[in-house]
């Protein structure tokens, strides 16, 4: 993948706040009240942007959730187009960011293993000569 110009970053930038401004004023769904924007991926030529988003529901929900989105986006691109001053408005893609709950899954393993190689160590060698010098 192409590294984004710094347009596409301020564009994609600027769309995620509106964005979340627009989910919250204009969809008034209680539904998406848990749900948070990561990022937004812009193409070069501004003609779509890949929203990625993460939420605390459950599983079944965050798949409803997106889906909303999804059906929402059509509305949502209009408003933007309303807020926004650029010639071309995205066409949206919402997709779920599953890098969080990837991140704390890696977290809870390296603390597993963590503990783990303490329990290791303190039983070690230098537990048994500590043992044999009483």
């Amino acid at each position: 993948m192409m590294k984004p110009s710094s347009r596409t970053r301020r564009v994609g930038e600027q769309i995620r706040r509106e964005l979340a401004d627009l989910i919250r004023a204009e969809l008034r769904d209680p539904r998406l009240t848990l749900v948070s924007m990561t990022s937004v991926e812009v193409s070069r030529d501004l003609a779509y942007a890949r929203i990625y988003v993460t939420s605390m529901a459950e599983r079944a929900e965050r798949a409803e959730q997106v889906a909303e989105l999804n059906r929402a986006a059509p509305l949502l691109r209009r408003e933007l187009g309303r807020r926004m001053h650029i010639r071309i408005v995205p066409k949206l893609e919402f997709r779920y960011d599953e890098v969080v709950e990837r991140a704390a899954r890696l977290s809870a393993l390296i603390d597993a293993a963590v503990a783990a190689d303490a329990v290791h160590h303190h039983d070690g060698p230098a537990a048994d000569d500590a043992e044999e010098s009483v």
